[in-house]
């Protein structure tokens, strides 16, 4: 049984459209169908109780048994993942801190206490052999070290992935159908976490991933022996690569670097060795850049090779720069210069060989052409072939938000080369570093248009295609382009004109698209207001056709039945209270009062007082 493809093969269909969270709520419903299965779940309405443990007879009975281990314990490492993901944009040195990093770590022991129980129940069981014994070893293994990385034990963590990365090159070497995926993982999870524990513990880069594991693993374990027994020259790397080591040290270290027609001597010790080191890992890398047998993956990681020691001469450069000025030697003196010249150089040559390995990632013409690729499915139960399709837009569009992420990566490397000491000043780099982000520009508005390509938004991907179109009239070709050497930085004038055709081809197809949509999008328009009963154009003569008139609706013809009003306004009870604007209402004279003569006002007067006496009594 295959564990490892098994698992791999689960985190990248959930990583490729999600995130850890999803991930771990796939594995908690596959879980709970798995223990329905093997009648391990707690039924509705009852009570919780704790969960049979897992035998080996389970396992020699049913091999699902193994199945439930191995999601319980990805489970756990999913939720342990997630946490640190929601903390990834925070920088600073401690991250995870609190309750939030003993949650990690709680679920992390977790995760490792089940592979731990998986893989000593299969050294016992009948149902398994040597390979899939060791391949479950290896997970705890890996999950061990994980657990030692997050809490920080760097030595135990060296020792757990030391181990790892040997039973995995030997299961690699020994397995042909299975080996890219063992050859992914070393290089994706396993080499950085090695590397990073050996820089924790003072070890210097320029020493190989191999002979760091040969010298930090535990022989005497039992993973050892059973990459031993299946492939005994498990252990000879490390040897060769300390020989290696001494033969660049004492032959091809070199003594002087040129940076732009200067020419100055390095005085460094290690300086001149990690030089040393990248020009031999150059010299491999050419050979096997040039070797059409190798895969993918096995070209990019030979750019760690460069990339390593080419990071150790750029950081001994500026730790002999800081001791200089430590000491008080001033910016003019020939040491200081020298270092800043040479400073520059190991800068510039690192930022190429990550822009070339960000181009061998981005695959044929620098990532202008996309394919798309097929995939195989599980052959269904009446046939034996496997089920082959193309993949979904999901898919490609993961493809292509991996390849934005590499080209954002390759121009933050070319911005950062305009920091360097002395390239300010000199203007015709300047011009040569401008043109090569414009092609990458151009490059990551192509890669960004065929997203919005596929989701169906033909007027942002005119857009943007016209704007990539804009920045490759920007680039030029590299006039230090050569062809004996890997490509890195340089930009001929073939893959220029290629994405300039590409790019044009791609405006024109996308500009008919957008003016169909728009004609189809107008008609339907006319078509929408013609059935919902728009008032015909001589009822609207107030209101400005912006679209043009509709001809076809001048007058209804013939007229149709519709109520007309039967009450004239004059009639209306609110008429006296209707006036015009500006109109003043005319007021009505006060009547006149008649004067009465004396003797009849007094007549009243008296009858008013005989009235109030007699009801007042």
């Amino acid at each position: 049984m295959d564990l490892t493809s098994f698992i791999i093969s689960r985190r990248n269909e959930a990583l490729l459209v999600g995130d850890y969270g999803s991930y771990r709520i796939g594995l908690s419903r596959r879980l709970l169908t798995l223990r329905r299965k093997l009648r391990r779940a707690t039924p509705k309405g009852k009570k919780y109780t704790t969960k049979q443990a897992v035998t080996v007879e389970d396992i020699d009975s049913n091999t699902e048994f193994i199945h439930l281990l191995l999601l319980t314990s990805e489970r756990a490492w999913a939720h342990a993942m997630y946490m640190k993901s929601l903390h990834a944009a925070d920088t600073s040195e401690k991250a995870i801190t609190g309750s939030t990093r003993s949650h990690v770590i709680s679920r992390l022991r977790k995760s490792e206490r089940q592979a731990g129980q998986l893989a000593q129940l299969l050294q016992h069981s009948t149902k398994s052999n040597d390979r899939t014994a060791l391949e479950a070893i290896a997970y705890h293994d890996m999950l061990q070290g994980t657990l030692e990385f997050e809490s920080q034990k760097w030595s135990k963590c060296l020792k757990s992935y030391s181990g790892v990365h040997v039973s995995y090159n030997s299961l690699s070497k020994t397995t042909s159908s299975q080996g890219e995926v063992f050859r992914e993982l070393l290089s994706s999870t396993v080499d950085p976490s090695i590397r990073y524990a050996a820089y924790k513990l003072g070890q210097p880069r320029t020493v190989s991933i191999a002979t760091i594991a040969s010298r930090n693993v535990n022989k005497s374990s039992t993973l050892i022996q059973k990459s031993l027994g299946l492939d005994p020259a498990a252990l000879d790397t490390a040897p060769a690569g300390l020989q290696q080591e001494k033969e660049v040290d004492s032959k091809d270290t070199p003594k002087t670097i040129s940076w732009r027609s200067r020419k100055v001597n390095i005085e460094d010790a290690n300086v001149a060795q990690a030089l040393a080191l990248a020009n031999a890992g150059e010299q491999r890398l050419h050979i096997v850049l040039a070797d059409s047998s190798k895969s993918h993956s096995e070209k990019t990681a030979v750019y760690d090779e460069v990339l390593n020691p080419s990071q150790d001469a750029v950081d001994a450069t500026k730790t002999a720069i800081d001791e200089l000025t430590a000491d008080g030697v001033s910016q003019g003196d020939a040491r200081m210069q020298s270092l800043y010249i040479t400073r520059t150089a190991v800068n510039y040559a690192l930022v190429g060989w990550r822009v070339g390995r960000n181009r061998l990632l981005c695959g044929e013409d620098d990532g202008a052409r996309f394919e798309t690729q097929t995939i195989s499915l599980k052959p269904k139960k009446d046939t034996s072939d496997p089920v082959v399709k193309q993949e979904g837009n999901a898919r490609k569009m993961a493809r292509l938000r991996e390849r934005v992420v590499l080209y954002d990566s390759t121009l933050q490397s070319l911005e950062s080369i305009k920091e360097l000491p002395g390239v300010a000043a000199d203007t015709s780099l300047l011009g040569e570093i401008e043109s090569k982000k414009a092609y990458f520009a151009a490059l990551r508005c192509l890669i960004v248009a065929r997203s919005h390509a596929l989701l169906g938004n033909a007027k942002n991907a005119l857009a943007l295609f016209a704007r990539a179109q804009s920045h490759a009239a920007k680039a030029s070709p590299s006039k230090s382009s050569s062809t004996d050497s890997p490509s890195n930085m340089e930009v001929t004038s073939e893959q220029v004109s290629t994405l300039q055709k590409l790019l044009s081809g791609l405006v024109t197809y996308h500009r008919a698209i957008a003016d169909i949509e728009r004609i189809n999008a107008e008609a339907a328009s006319a078509e929408r207001s013609k059935a919902a009963g728009v008032a015909p154009l001589i009822e609207r003569l107030d209101e400005y056709p912006t679209g043009g008139a509709d001809l076809t609706n001048l007058v209804n013809y013939p007229p149709k039945v519709r109520p007309i009003p039967v009450k004239p306004i004059f009639l209306d009870l609110a008429w006296n209270y209707i006036d015009y604007p500006g109109r003043q209402q005319q007021q009505a004279p006060l009547p006149v009062r008649e004067k009465q003569p004396q003797a009849q006002q007094e007549q009243n007067e008296n009858q008013a007082g005989r009235r109030g006496w007699f009801w007042n009594r």
